[in-house]
């Protein structure tokens, strides 16, 4: 049997996060490419018989070119194990993403080098700053015309509050780009692109050192003299390099590159790889739970229902916190109150995925999950724990969706309820009324389509769905409410989530205050726990 604290200690488990379009899923693809993972890498916006990214499985993520749902990888470097979380960039699927941080033990920020600080980055940013993580900044797609490094690292300091230090540094841009100098091994890392192969193997890298009389010839005066006068100031200027900082997320080490050419990405891996830790601890409602712990424990942070076609499956995704998991394990779910047998678990290559017989803390599991969990939920075995719920976010974005076929009444439940569950939508009930019709909360609109998508396409559900005017919610956390007795206005509607707790829907603010001062001692909050 492998040695336990060995094997946690190998492991690194960290979520790639990103504005849209910055490069996050192709960044991906090129890790797993060095990782001997894949031998060919795909591009998201696949052009003829272009390979998809592996991480968008969808058939709607590879229409869209964007991804829609959180994938996780595992894959060997070095004698590491990584597991990856690509996250969704889009804003509408943002919960998602909060979510799948949850389980990471660092953050990787991707960064378009055009465009520099987007809104969504600066949205990931703060929950890594809750999370007290380390986060780490790619800069990306210096093969195309950029900012000055300079301007982007000022923009990074002053939209996010996080002092940088840049790892190595970008030697031109767009058509310029040469390569980067690597700070710590004073030399330059010259890169020959593949134009034909659009970035899909290994690319060839050479060394040259700074002093290197060649090199002027290789940059061009011009470049040359740049790099002499930047490194000068990179040595005389700006922070020093702190560890400490860098692992409480005071500090963002900084790399520039293009994962869509392969420049600069397995440097990026390397040093990420030396500054990162193995699993730390984590906080439950009791305490800490230490990673080294003989007693397995683990929480679920997402699930996906209808991966395999063939199956119609639900797989609970877990993050191991500590010990050591065993196939076919007994262990006591926390919330259900019971012992169960954890069948078929699996790790993933984005839908791809093998039965594996063991895994260790900072892994990401697949379970078969028969309609038992929750996302939050917590697994162990040995003394119970409870880790930290994942707080629902509040849907901005109401329909009310029926069934076409009221035949099909029974797919129609199942394929909301399974589609909730997963925490992309939230559904609703009006007070006492059935299934029939229900309605959908979402975070951002794009979920409406995908959900109707999902529910024609693997539930073989027509639906009708007609947009609500509501735009706040609230849920009553006043106990023995009686509902009928409120004193609200007309446009306020009743109603209640899938686990009986009552919440009102209001169409502005105002109706909101109206609600708490005409109703004494009535309390309500916008989260979920």
């Amino acid at each position: 049997m492998p040695d336990l604290r060995q094997e946690i200690e190998k492991r690194r488990t960290f979520a790639i996060i990103s504005h849209p379009d910055a490069g996050k899923t192709t960044l991906t693809e090129k890790l797993l490419l060095y990782g001997g993972a894949i031998q060919l890498a795909g591009a998201v916006k696949g052009k003829k018989n272009a390979r998809h990214a592996v991480s968008d499985w969808m058939e709607i993520e590879k229409q869209r070119g964007i991804s829609v749902t959180s994938s996780v990888m595992q894959f060997q470097y070095e004698g590491y194990c990584i597991n990856i979380l690509d996250t969704p960039g889009h804003q509408d699927f943002s919960e998602d993403t909060y979510r799948t941080l949850m389980a990471a033990d660092s953050a990787v920020m991707v960064i378009d080098a055009a465009k520099g600080v987007e809104p969504q980055t600066r949205k990931l940013f703060k929950v890594c700053v809750m999370r007290d993580i380390p986060i780490f900044t790619f800069i990306n797609k210096m093969d195309r015309d950029a900012q000055s490094p300079y301007d982007l690292l000022d923009e990074i300091e002053k939209e996010l509050g996080i002092g940088t230090y840049p790892m190595n540094w970008p030697i031109g841009s767009g058509i310029d780009f040469k390569g980067v100098y690597d700070r710590e091994k004073s030399e330059i890392i010259a890169f020959e692109g593949d134009k034909e192969l659009r970035g899909q193997h290994e690319v060839k890298a050479h060394e040259i050192d700074l002093n290197d009389t060649s090199l002027e010839g290789l940059l061009g005066e011009n470049l040359y003299n740049t790099l002499r006068d930047d490194v000068e100031l990179l040595d005389g200027a700006g922070y020093e390099f702190d560890l400490e900082k860098v692992r409480h997320g005071k500090l963002s080490p900084v790399f520039f590159g293009s994962a869509l050419t392969n420049f600069g990405v397995e440097p990026f891996l390397e040093s990420f790889l030396r500054m990162t830790t193995s699993p730390l601890p984590r906080e439950t409602k009791d305490g800490t739970v230490d990673p080294f712990s003989k007693d397995f424990s683990a929480f679920v942070f997402k699930i996906q229902a209808n991966m395999n076609k063939a199956h119609r499956d639900r797989i609970a995704f877990m993050r191991i916190c500590s010990g050591r998991f065993e196939r076919g394990m007994e262990v006591t779910h926390v919330q259900g109150g019971r012992k169960i047998k954890l069948a078929q678990p699996q790790q993933m290559m984005a839908q791809s995925r093998e039965i594996i017989d063991e895994a260790y803390a900072g892994d990401i599991i697949g379970v078969f999950d028969p309609g038992i969990f929750s996302i939050g939920d917590t697994i162990c075995t040995g003394k119970k724990v409870q880790f930290e719920g994942i707080p629902t976010f509040a849907p901005e974005f109401f329909c009310r969706v029926q069934q076409k076929d009221t035949m099909k009444r029974k797919q129609f439940v199942k394929g909301t309820t399974q589609i909730a569950q997963e925490g992309a939508i939230q559904i609703f009930q009006e007070i006492a009324s059935g299934m029939e019709e229900v309605i959908v909360g979402v975070v951002g609109t794009l979920q409406f389509d995908v959900f109707k998508y999902r529910m024609e396409n693997e539930y073989n559900v027509e639906i009708r769905m007609e947009n609500l005017p509501y735009s706040y919610i609230r849920w009553i956390d006043t106990p023995d409410v009686d509902l009928k007795k409120l004193n609200l206005t007309s446009d306020t509607k009743k109603v209640q989530d899938m686990r009986g707790r009552y919440l009102l829907l209001f169409a502005n603010e105002w109706s909101i205050r109206w609600a708490l001062e005409h109703n004494e001692g009535l309390e309500l909050s916008e989260f979920s726990r």
